[in-house]
């Protein structure tokens, strides 16, 4: 069974290149997404006073995660970006779901195992519940069939993946990791 592996990546970027470097994210997010085993990208932007971008890529597993990461087309595009950088990029590979719990800082600690717990439980728990329902209300003639166990495993999987989970923890980021906070 292949395991999904997640690349995260952080630029430090000065306020004055930051729309330069948004041109070249919506240039590099793209080829990215033209692999293999490409599931997806969330870029989470420097809050006021920061300067560190953080982008998590998404793939099916390990070797897809570094047929991009090596690729000469993502070094081409790193290399034309490098003067942008303030520093070296930052970079991490992740396998499973432990991205969503990655400091946005380097040396940073994760979140203690029981935060990561009640993170993860109040996103699946209303999200297995509520598509399911939702789901039968749609497509009564679906229940209990492989398509309709389908659609609803692919919509929780899609929502806690691209939306609940990078919100949740962005939100919840000063309580996940207090320390990273001064």
């Amino acid at each position: 069974m292949e395991n999904a592996a997640t690349l995260v990546i952080r630029h430090r970027i000065a306020p004055s290149d930051r729309s330069r470097y948004e041109a070249w994210l919506n240039r590099i997010v793209p080829a990215a997404a033209e692999f293999e085993g490409h599931q997806g990208v969330n870029v989470i932007r420097p809050a006021d006073g920061e300067d560190i971008y953080t982008i998590s890529l998404h793939f099916s597993n390990l070797e897809h995660l570094y047929g991009w990461s090596r690729s000469r087309q993502r070094q081409d595009l790193v290399d034309e970006i490098r003067p942008l950088l303030a520093d070296n990029e930052q970079l991490e590979v992740h396998q499973g779901s432990q991205f969503w719990f990655t400091p946005s800082t380097t040396g940073a600690a994760q979140p203690p195992a029981w935060k990561q717990f009640i993170v993860t439980l109040a996103v699946i728990f209303p999200s297995t519940n509520l598509v399911p329902w939702i789901w039968h209300q749609l497509l009564p003639s679906l229940d209990g069939t492989l398509l309709g166990h389908f659609l609803t495993d692919a919509t929780v999987v899609a929502l806690v993946v691209y939306l609940w989970m990078p919100l949740i923890t962005r939100a919840l980021a000063g309580w996940l990791a207090p320390a990273d906070r001064h």
